[in-house]
């Protein structure tokens, strides 16, 4: 295990959505092109809709 796969927020778990988790943890490349108080189009996807079942880790 490398060290940071144990840094907390940094393995995703099972059940979590694998974009769903590298939006949140790595905001920074996933957001980028992204404006001030602009949405992300595949965030607001997730939210209104659901995970889809092939990106959910198992």
């Amino acid at each position: 295990m490398t060290w940071r796969a144990r840094r907390p927020g940094t393995r995703r778990g099972g059940g979590q959505c694998t974009q769903c988790w590298y939006h949140a943890y790595a905001s920074g490349q996933a957001h980028a092109g992204l404006g001030p108080g602009e949405d992300c189009p595949q965030c607001v996807d997730h939210m209104v809709n659901g995970h889809p079942n092939h990106m959910i880790v198992r």
